[in-house]
């Protein structure tokens, strides 16, 4: 049967007894014409409060103008959009995983109440990558979520830099190893411009990924923010969203547990961010596909790091554009039977098809090939053991050691954390634990990037660990576990951790254990209670009052079985 492409939105605009609604939709433009066509709605992130999301007013114009040469009528809509970046380090980054189901809900809401027959949805940043998706995914009708883009790197005294390196240098500032001359110059440049922070940050890390899943186009996100090509892509996009919708292919017909393998896949193969793994084990309980968190561990070690990417490589996400984008990746991941070949994509084309497409430059030495890969196993690492019995994350794309047992130095807060860092209190051996900083906990379970960044910068990056029930930043490395679970809140092993008490890092064995017989585990966690929630009213305490845990993905809905 052919698929009516106007079957949603007719129950809004046909009819004697829409007239009414019709009224009001002429009342801002909207013709006859119009409204006799199937509608597309444009979720739009667009936000004056950061860089990431600040090109999507531009790139939204583009869209509908190719969706109206194609035969839809566009509705432009905004959701909310919270910078990692901006509120880093305050009590304003509890927001931000938050945000990332307030926007799925009111993509959902939008997307129900106007019974839209597509959707393209606009997103740049950390959270407004996932969130877009798990509505669009919820509402399971046509559409994709397209890019804004990667900022282009800043430069500082002749190099490339990244906000990551303004992370770094506040602790290389405590350490009294920059001037403040120096930070501040390397503030003015580090981010020129509007565009998602530019190495394989969790912004980068996850335009990747829905490529690789099937809800992305292929090679529409390598393109830089500022980029003149992204107007084409719009434009593009626009067009491609009608022949979606004139198909009827839908989110439903390309997320498949192949698909997702995909996606973990070029996670691990990029050096990605571990904030990767929440967002498609929620993708994946929005699908209905069977995920667990021991997955990402399974996929990464037969997965090489094969790209060259910060923050544990030299490159940024606009170089990758610049050897031939996300395409050359998946060519190499092909050739080595590393991904399945017959996923779909938004065009509906398989990924093999798509990537057989890209055109590698020439001399590029930003992605490698698998047979010579920069690091023989992904960067994504599971570990268990009595500290997270649930499991934690380990990004190991760079060169962090393998072994680390030290001194607990522990933190019910991260600013207490961080005072300690740039106090110069934090001694090489320690292993720095904060916690009641989880999904629960905190609520909403800050990243801790200025932490990890200020540990590097102050030259402890190869002789400190760091656990927390919170989160990190894509550009966060080191030896840092996050997501450890169960969190403190929930009376995981974490909350009943004392200075000095020894903690023992063994990647070998994806182990994260608390070096203490059982028996003093068991005694101190008989004798814990939680503390009060930090939120009693708002939108604070309905997500700490509904959350998963980490290993679930931290969604707000119940997880199915």
């Amino acid at each position: 049967m052919a698929y009516d492409p106007k079957a949603r939105s007719a129950a809004i605009t046909n009819g004697r007894d829409r007239a009414p609604a019709r009224a009001m939709l002429k009342a801002i433009g909207f013709t006859d014409d119009d409204l006799a066509r199937p509608i597309v709605g444009i979720a739009n992130t667009w936000i004056e409060t950061m860089p990431c999301n600040f090109n999507l007013r531009r790139l939204a114009e583009h869209v509908k103008a190719g969706i109206r040469a194609a035969g839809g009528t566009p509705m432009e809509f905004n959701t909310i959009a919270i910078s990692d970046g901006v509120t880093m380090g305050t009590e304003g980054m509890k927001t931000s995983l938050i945000s990332r189901e307030v926007i799925a809900d009111s993509i959902e809401l939008v997307g129900r109440g106007y019974l839209f027959d597509a959707m393209v949805c606009l997103a740049a940043c950390d959270k407004t990558m996932p969130g877009t998706a798990m509505g669009l995914i919820r509402l399971d009708i046509p559409g994709f979520v397209l890019y804004g883009g990667t900022i282009l790197p800043g430069k500082f005294k002749g190099r490339d830099v990244t906000i990551l390196d303004v992370f770094e240098a506040v602790g290389a500032n405590a350490a009294g190893l920059m001037s403040d001359e120096d930070l501040r110059a390397l503030e003015d440049v580090a981010c020129p411009g509007a565009g998602a922070c530019g190495g394989q940050y969790t912004a980068n890390t996850m335009a990747t990924a829905l490529e690789f899943l099937g809800l992305s186009p292929m090679n529409t996100a390598s393109a830089p923010a500022v980029d003149p090509r992204k107007d084409t892509i719009g434009y593009q996009a626009g067009q491609l969203v009608m022949d979606m919708l004139r198909a009827g292919r839908k989110p439903s017909d390309v997320l498949t547990r192949e698909s997702f393998e995909n996606a973990i896949a070029a996670v691990a193969a990029t050096g990605g961010s571990t904030n990767a793994v929440l967002h498609l084990l929620a993708l994946a309980h929005e699908a209905k596909v069977p995920l667990s968190i021991d997955d990402f561990d399974t996929i990464s070690r037969r997965t090489p790091i094969i790209a060259d990417l910060k923050p544990g490589g030299q490159y940024t996400a606009y170089d990758v554009d610049r050897a031939g984008g996300s395409g050359i990746v998946a060519q190499r991941l092909l050739a080595a039977g590393l991904l399945h070949g017959d996923a779909r994509t938004p065009t509906g084309r398989t990924i093999a098809e798509e990537a057989a497409a890209a055109v590698e430059t020439p001399g590029q030495v930003v992605v490698a090939t698998v047979d010579r890969p920069f690091k023989s196993q992904g960067g994504l690492v599971i570990l268990k053991g009595n500290l997270a019995t649930e499991g934690c994350v380990v990004k190991v794309a760079g060169h962090e050691r393998m072994y680390h047992r030290g001194p607990a130095r522990v933190f019910d807060r991260e600013e207490d954390a961080m005072a300690a860092v740039t106090g110069r209190q934090i001694q090489p051996g320690d292993v720095v634990v904060i916690r009641y900083e989880g999904p629960r906990g905190g609520p909403g379970m800050r990243e801790m990037l200025g932490v990890t960044a200020a540990i590097v910068g102050e030259g402890l990056g190869e002789s400190v660990a760091l656990l927390t029930d919170g989160r990190f930043s894509g550009a966060t490395r080191g030896l840092m576990a996050g997501h450890v679970a169960p969190e403190a809140a929930r009376g995981g092993v974490i909350a009943i951790v004392q200075d000095g008490d020894p903690i023992v890092f063994d990647i070998e064995n994806r182990l994260l254990t608390l070096d203490l017989p059982d028996d003093v585990i068991r005694a101190r966690l008989a004798a814990w209670s939680p503390p009060p929630p930090r939120y009693t009213t708002g939108v604070m305490a309905k997500y700490a009052a509904s959350v998963s845990s980490a290993s679930q993905g931290a969604i707000t809905s119940p997880v199915w079985t």
